[in-house]
């Protein structure tokens, strides 16, 4: 029987090491895991913040000697600048009309395109006409993007922007030379080619072929018509010169009423035969590149002695791009819009088009070519820039043109597998963290406008942007009533910022209820219990409010101490709560309760107030004050939280120190009196042992282990009671 039982408890034994390892195991298992998704969100708020979009892009010299002050801006002062600024209250416009009428709007009807700058001015008016193109059906947006009917309508709003653009340019000329420019009282834009050439070819020089039309060679009038995007006035000078032109005129016309500006392939044919025999070696610039825009031919010629300006060799190339192959055009006749947008972006590339000096030109080109993530990624890297490239990210997102990565740990500009080679992706969340990150500390409500942009929006876990946000947000800027609203006396709760974009009361109480619950997971308690307060969660509140008194009931009080503080709003909230009927689960309930009894009952004694701290701890029935009740008290002690248990220590002590003081005070009050007989001081010296004793039995039968100097004191103040 005693080697039975010896491996019996062995078995027991062993099974319980075994548990205790694998607990041991798990919980540093979990510990490791949350530790590195902590650190992985830390270092992606650090690279947030370095910008990390180039090797050059951090410079780490250092020409001053380090200081150790950190560098806080002035109290109260926005970080965003005038630019920001109007940018922030159009969001907010914005933000607020799609709100309240639920209906998609167009955010660029309030971008601040009138500036007063007029490379803004242009941005803006490039973004509007190239976004202004309907989505084609398909099962993905990269399909939609890349479908030759919508590569198709974006070539023709570019070359609409361009020849528009160049229209202004040609009467901002005209209006600057109007004595030289001749400008007849006849409204339409061959008067306007007309005028613009007599400043800008006031003598046609040598090489000039097939006669003039008004003193201007009619190639030039051709070319310069078509620039300004009206074939009508080309076709009017072609119809006066035709009988020097030849065929052309037939196929100008073909070519003018054609849909999509392409000759039939037959024509197509006869025209590019025709331009390698007798035009390609003309020494007419103008005839040769009007030849190469209607026939699409020769598309390695850039025809630099007539488009000498960035926006006319994109106007050029634009005009050649063809999208069907039709098995008659060679190679080098043959000019798609991928292969225009490697030469922009890679051939070419930034130095080519001196983007540094001339940002808005280079940003331009990559749009315009509808490259939009490569231009707004571009935009970006110029810090004074970076507000505009941000908003026309943000008119892509909401016109759902936007490509973005399917990963979140994916670079600012990334390229996916599968993807097409010039396809790239924006990473719209960093983007807009990136330029929120500035202003959040300072700007917090403005900060919350841009994140509603994320509401649609997911991390790798599959939560909520907005909601993630806005929880940083909350617990970084500290404004918890300014944006989640304030608790009034009465209960009710004061709206807040983030009220704006929810439905009802119960969206707002989970947008709280989250942020609550980040503020608890970061360790910020009682930051925590104002928002659960908020959120209406009076379990949660007392919960966490337990939590935190527990360390702090022993404690002597002091101003501006941590019990102090707890304390006050541990009894606004019971106060509260009693008088609305709120309650909580019944055991939290009866702990935060209990809790408070006991901070009185310590403030008590702490204050050598022995008999109103006795009077306090007999009628919380905590601990035995007679022989009689300690099995009672021990059958009740099982049920207290942990909380509670974690104080009977203090509160056996500070009982037992009460009964000592008292037993020293009867002891001192010397001889007897007929006021006190000499048996009521014995009853009373009895009284005191027999309590002594209850603690010291009670502190033995409790399945709770205290601490050895706990039951040495103990002891020693009950033997000094005998």
């Amino acid at each position: 029987q005693g080697f039975l039982k010896n491996e019996r408890d062995n078995a027991l034994l062993s099974a319980i090491e075994e548990s205790r390892k694998k607990t041991f195991a798990m919980a540093e298992e979990y510990h490791r895991e949350s530790m590195l998704v902590e650190w992985e969100q830390v270092k992606q708020r650090i690279l947030h913040t370095l910008l990390a979009t180039g090797e050059d892009a951090l410079d780490f010299t250092q020409e001053t000697e380090p200081s150790f002050i950190s560098e806080v801006g002035v109290p109260g002062r926005s970080a965003l600048d005038s630019v920001e600024v109007a940018y922030a209250r159009q969001v907010c416009l914005y933000s607020t009309l799609i709100w309240g009428c639920h209906s998609a709007l167009n955010l660029i009807t309030v971008c601040p395109s009138q500036t007063g700058d007029r490379n803004v001015s242009e941005l803006w008016a490039v973004v509007k006409q190239m976004t202004e193109v309907p989505l084609v059906p398909a099962p993905s947006l990269l399909k939609s993007r890349t479908s030759i009917k919508m590569q198709m309508a974006f070539v023709k709003q570019a070359l609409q922007s361009l020849e528009q653009s160049y229209k202004d340019y040609t009467q901002v000329t005209i209006f600057g030379n109007l004595h030289q420019a001749q400008l007849g009282g006849v409204p339409g834009t061959y008067q306007l080619v007309r005028s613009f050439l007599n400043v800008k070819l006031p003598a046609p020089l040598p090489g000039f072929q097939d006669g003039e039309v008004e003193g201007h060679p009619v190639w030039a009038l051709i070319y310069y018509c078509m620039r300004c995007g009206d074939l009508m006035a080309a076709m009017h000078v072609a119809s006066r010169a035709q009988h020097q032109l030849g065929e052309f005129k037939n196929w100008f016309q073909e070519y003018m009423h054609s849909k999509d500006r392409r000759l039939s392939p037959t024509t197509e044919n006869k025209l590019r035969v025709y331009y390698r025999r007798a035009v390609r070696n003309s020494t007419d610039p103008y005839k040769r590149a009007v030849y190469c825009l209607i026939g699409r031919c020769d598309v390695t010629d850039n025809h630099s002695d007539v488009a000498d300006k960035t926006e006319d060799y994109l106007w050029l190339k634009l005009n050649q791009v063809c999208f069907e192959d039709d098995g008659t055009s060679s190679p080098q006749d043959r000019l798609t819009l991928p292969q225009l947008q490697k030469q922009l972006l890679e051939d070419y590339g930034e130095s080519h088009f001196a983007a540094n000096q001339h940002p808005f030109l280079y940003f331009q080109v990559l749009f315009l070519t509808a490259q939009f993530e490569a231009a707004i990624a571009f935009l970006f890297r110029v810090e004074c820039l970076r507000c505009h490239a941000v908003h026309v990210a943000l008119v892509l997102h909401e016109l759902k043109l936007l490509l973005k990565p399917s990963g979140q740990s994916a670079q600012l500009l990334s390229h996916e597998t599968g993807d097409p080679p010039l396809v790239r992706r924006l990473h719209f969340i960093r983007l807009l963290m990136l330029y929120t990150r500035k202003f959040e500390p300072t700007d917090p409500r403005e900060a919350l406008q841009y994140f509603y942009f994320l509401r649609q929006e997911r991390d790798s876990q599959g939560e909520s942007m907005f909601l993630r946000c806005v929880g940083e947000l909350v617990i970084e800027s500290r404004e918890f009533e300014m944006l989640l609203g304030r608790l009034e006396k009465d209960g009710s709760r004061k709206p807040g910022a983030i009220d704006k974009f929810t439905d009802g009361n119960g969206d707002t109480k989970a947008i709280i209820s989250k942020v609550a619950s980040v503020a608890e997971n970061k360790g910020l308690f009682e930051e925590a219990v104002k928002l659960y307060d908020l959120a209406k969660n009076s379990d949660k509140v007392l919960e966490i409010m337990n939590r935190l008194l527990s360390p702090v009931i022993s404690q002597i009080s002091a101003p501006q101490s941590n019990k102090e503080r707890l304390k006050n709003m541990a009894l606004s909230i019971a106060e509260r709560y009693r008088n609305q009927g709120i309650s909580a689960e019944k055991a939290i309930d009866s702990t935060f309760y209990l809790l408070l009894d006991l901070i009185t009952f310590f403030d008590e004694y702490h204050a050598g107030h022995v008999d109103g701290a006795f009077d306090i701890i007999d009628r919380l029935k905590l601990v035995p004050l007679s022989q009689g009740t300690v099995e009672e008290r021990v059958a009740a002690f099982r049920n207290f939280s942990d909380e509670i248990r974690h104080n009977l220590s203090e509160v056996l002590l500070a009982t037992m120190n009460i009964l000592f003081t008292q037993y020293k005070r009867l002891k001192g009050t010397g001889a007897a009196t007929p006021a006190r007989p000499q048996r009521v001081l014995e009853d009373r010296d009895s009284q005191l042992r027999s309590q002594a004793r209850a603690l010291i039995t009670f502190a033995g039968m409790i399945p709770y282990r205290m601490s050895g100097d706990t039951n040495a004191r103990l002891v020693q103040m009950e033997v000094l009671m005998n």
